[in-house]
């Protein structure tokens, strides 16, 4: 995987594209789940926790309505969309993360306006890693505070939950937004699905002179396309 640009260098990445700088840089984090598997959406307890890889996002409002998405991996090029008229059925790729949390705060009747958005990624796709979510999870972080929205944390975990359920249709629970949003430095985070009630537990691996391993199956993940 190649190595993810500095905030700086997104910034600058945005600009040559755009032809203006963003209005910002915002990112958020992947996750790792110690205990608590297919326990999330069934009103569980989990006990996940940041890890050190992480979605960024470059995002400037636009004042009409359009909406350009690009991406520095891959090859899907740039994509267009309305934001007065968001399809779930015909959103594809990682678009479909960004659009879906735009359509997810229209449902909560907030104004989205147009914006232009550039990502990047060190998240490993369809590892368990939550790419997705860490994706959403900087999406509504920049959107929130370009618009003041004034969604509180327990708030955007709801609204990118029903980003994942309703418009990219992948039956997901609320454990990966929360360790991205809810999490910090040093500890897991205990979760209580039914409430969202959280706990932030000790768990600082490197001053105990331990490291944890994730380690890559190869099998590819997808919870859109999975059972």
């Amino acid at each position: 995987m190649t190595r993810p640009l500095s905030a700086g260098q997104l910034a600058d990445r945005f600009d040559s594209v755009f032809g203006a700088a963003p209005d910002g840089v915002w990112q958020a984090p992947g996750r790792v789940n110690l205990i608590g598997e297919h326990t999330d959406y069934n009103e569980g307890f989990v006990l996940p926790f940041a890890i050190d890889r992480a979605a960024r996002v470059a995002v400037r409002l636009r004042p009409d309505s359009r909406v350009r998405l690009l991406s520095t991996f891959g090859n899907q090029g740039l994509t267009t969309a309305d934001a007065g008229s968001l399809d779930r059925g015909t959103a594809r790729g990682w678009t479909k993360y960004p659009l879906g949390v735009l359509w997810a705060l229209q449902q909560r009747g907030l104004p989205v306006r147009g914006l232009d958005l550039l990502l990047d990624s060190d998240v490993p796709r369809g590892a368990g890693l939550s790419s997705s979510h860490a994706i959403e999870c900087a999406v509504i972080s920049a959107l929130n505070e370009l618009a003041a929205a004034g969604l509180d944390a327990r708030d955007m975990v709801l609204a990118t939950q029903r980003a994942e359920n309703d418009f990219v249709g992948a039956p997901t629970g609320i454990m990966d937004q929360s360790a991205s949003l809810r999490g910090a430095a040093g500890h897991a985070l205990f979760l209580d699905c039914r409430d969202q009630s959280i706990r932030l537990v000790p768990f600082d691996a490197e001053s105990a002179g331990l490291v944890m391993l994730v380690i890559d199956t190869k099998v590819s993940h997808s919870h859109a396309g999975g059972g």
